[in-house]
């Protein structure tokens, strides 16, 4: 099983936030209750970002080692680490921390030992050990499972989009008031 695919019990937060239960009710809950379902939602968006990015950063160093094994891309793997693992380095473009959120990952650890589970083998700092097919085969696990955790991450983002219209419906429509977000003035 993957990480982040439902499990039999379902108590994980990534099964919570994508039952299709999740969001029954939305226009009748408060607006603290739809803030707390979007704020979970957030903080799986974060998560599951975390490890695409942990998963992008392993594929972008086997791709830069098969690129130097080739000729393509001279010189250590080493000495080009920075350039590699950061936007400019990546066919990717930008990779942040999911959708400008100020939350941090919630299970770093957990995603990185996953992440070094999935290609066990590959021991990162000793990659003359490993013949081309070996890394070949890596890449190809690192992008089927990063194909599942950007999926899931669109599902997550589409009931972010879904709470953040609820709460948008309702400043509008006047269902809440704009000025219960502003600081109370104490000084009355």
């Amino acid at each position: 099983m993957t990480q982040g695919s439902p499990g039999p019990q379902g108590n994980r937060r990534i099964d919570r936030v994508l039952a299709e239960d999740f969001l029954d009710g939305l226009a009748g809950l408060s607006m603290d209750e739809v803030r707390a379902l979007r704020k979970e939602a957030e903080q799986e968006e974060v998560d599951l970002s975390y490890l695409r990015r942990l998963l992008q950063g392993r594929m972008d160093i086997l791709r830069a080692e098969l690129r130097r094994r080739s000729g393509e891309t001279p010189g250590d793997l080493v000495d080009s680490l920075h350039h590699i693992l950061t936007d400019e380095g990546t066919t990717a473009g930008p990779r942040g921390m999911g959708r400008h959120s100020a939350l941090e990952p919630s299970r770093a650890d957990s995603h990185r030992r996953h992440v070094e589970q999935l290609v066990a083998d590959v021991d990162l700092s000793d990659m003359a050990s490993h013949d081309e097919a070996s890394l070949r085969k890596d890449v190809e696990t690192l992008e089927r499972e990063e194909q599942e955790v950007s999926q899931k991450r669109r599902a997550v983002q589409a009931v972010m989009d879904a709470c953040t219209a609820e709460i948008t419906r309702r400043y509008r429509d006047g269902d809440a008031d704009v000025s219960d977000l502003l600081p109370s003035d104490t000084s009355r």
